[in-house]
């Protein structure tokens, strides 16, 4: 177990690809129970303006042999904030990289875009079906009503 940023002083990564993401042994390997995240204020900018985007994010997970630190996870969230990507580009890049390095039983994200030229976009990604017997509450964020 190599940890990068739990218990040190840790700069904000200048790109998603410069991002270290910490993975530690799952405390409890061998029972079916989800991990979730919750990034409310997650920013990203425009590919083709420059104007800032934001979502919240929801990430869920069933660990396997690790599970992500969260230090590490929120500087690789942050990360965002100068990348200039669509909002399917980050949302289902997060969940496959999360995937492809933690290795879980099963992953999903949700990503609930503020409107953009008046128009919400929601993204969601899965890895697959998740386990038999895992419990999965639904991720309760509201669709966009704007005001009133």
């Amino acid at each position: 177990m190599n940890i990068t940023h739990l218990g040190q002083q840790s700069s904000l990564p200048a790109r998603p690809e410069d991002a270290v993401l910490d993975y530690v042994p799952n405390p409890r390997p061998g029972r079916p129970y989800l991990v979730r995240f919750t990034a409310p204020e997650f920013t990203s900018l425009c590919p083709v303006t420059g104007q800032p985007d934001f979502a919240h994010l929801v990430i869920d997970y069933a660990p396997q042999a690790t599970i992500v630190e969260s230090k590490s996870l929120k500087l690789f969230l942050s990360s965002f904030r100068n990348h200039a990507a669509f909002h399917e580009d980050c949302t289902v890049g997060i969940g496959e990289r999360l995937f492809a390095e933690m290795q879980p039983h099963w992953l999903r994200i949700g990503g609930y875009w503020y409107p953009r030229g008046g128009i919400p976009i929601d993204v969601f990604w899965q890895s697959g079906h998740p386990p038999a017997g895992l419990w999965l509450p639904s991720q309760d964020v509201p669709g966009y009503r704007g005001r009133g």
